[in-house]
């Protein structure tokens, strides 16, 4: 796929499942969130932070599935795996190299918006999880509801954004089965070293996890969402054909209901115990770099580990310094694995 391609497809990148407003897998038109066939306010009150942060999260069985990729080096294949009910499909890359007496570590990558249209497995993951893979990581890139081979999401538009943390959380507590599932009876993941790596809102969605259950999972951002909620969703409206009026009107319904303080990852910095690395791109033409500047400025205000890597001129894919930036990314894994 061409980086044009890419980038187009990010160009809505932290409104992330919000294109569901309009469709998803079964859904052709926007339904009102107030029809009688929803599940109402209420019920979102589960997905607040604070009740997040209470939660025991699902441990079930990875299953593995057709190889989409044999390389030199690693062997790319689909998994599923069950998240509140549903399944979610995605790809793992298992590395080819000597395994290490404890098995590999582990990395889950989050990716950023992209449009169901131009959607494959592993968009917006695949190189890099590549790389990591051939160098002695396994890595596991959910495609999230509605997309690849997983379940559709849900019709309400914001239980469709706040369960992608809740299905990272899911996935985390089932790495560990992947031993049972492998392809070889010899491999082995150690779910006592796995790393974080999201790009764009699936930064956003990383940042959320890390907050929710205050593990030291190290953590890279390329090119972060970082404002809260709904201001996330709010700044990218005028990307909407209706210029977000029907997105609007949902929030509007929202903090009649609730707090959206609870629902946003910026009331919750202190509770990051991860060590983070961060990359941004100065000519990002979807996330300004003061937004990122004042994310990191804040961390470290809290007393927080945090490295921040700026690139001259570099785009929301941070293209230009790819090699230099996944090398850093390696690096960062490796300190701690």
């Amino acid at each position: 796929m061409s980086l044009l391609l890419i980038i187009s497809g990010v160009v809505l990148l932290a409104i992330g499942g919000w294109n569901l407003l309009y469709r998803s897998k079964q859904v052709t038109q926007f339904i009102s969130p107030l029809a009688s066939n929803q599940r109402g306010l209420g019920s979102l009150s589960k997905y607040s932070f604070p009740n997040l942060q209470k939660k025991q999260y699902q441990n079930s069985q990875i299953k593995i599935g057709r190889i989409l990729k044999n390389g030199q080096l690693f062997t790319s294949y689909m998994f599923y795996y069950q998240s509140q009910r549903k399944t979610i499909s995605g790809l793992l890359n298992i590395p080819k190299i000597t395994q290490p007496t404890d098995g590999f570590p582990v990395i889950i990558m989050i990716r950023g918006y992209v449009d169901d249209k131009i959607y494959y497995t592993g968009v917006g993951t695949q190189k890099v999880g590549e790389y990591f893979a051939s160098h002695g990581f396994i890595t596991l890139a959910p495609d999230f509801l509605a997309y690849g081979e997983s379940d559709d999401t849900y019709v309400d538009i914001l239980e469709d954004r706040f369960i992608r943390p809740v299905n990272i959380l899911d996935l985390l507590a089932s790495v560990k089965t992947l031993n049972t599932t492998s392809p070889s009876t010899s491999l082995r993941a150690d779910s006592n070293r796995i790393g974080i790596w999201g790009h764009s809102n699936g930064g956003q969605i990383a940042i959320s996890v890390l907050e929710i259950n205050k593990k030291s999972y190290p953590t890279v951002l390329w090119a972060p969402v970082t404002k809260g909620f709904p201001e996330s969703v709010t700044t990218y409206m005028s990307q909407l054909d209706d210029l977000g009026v029907k997105v609007k009107n949902r929030i509007d319904d929202f903090v009649k209901e609730y707090d959206p303080n609870e629902f946003s990852i910026t009331p919750y910095f202190d509770d990051i115990k991860a060590p983070i690395q961060v990359h941004q791109g100065t000519g990002d033409e979807y996330i300004e770099t003061k937004w990122t500047d004042e994310f990191v400025q804040k961390l470290k205000s809290l007393g927080k580990s945090v490295e921040y890597y700026k690139y001259k001129a570099d785009d929301h894919n941070l293209s230009v310094n790819w090699d230099v930036i996944v090398s850093r990314d390696l690096n960062f894994f490796k300190s701690y694995y």
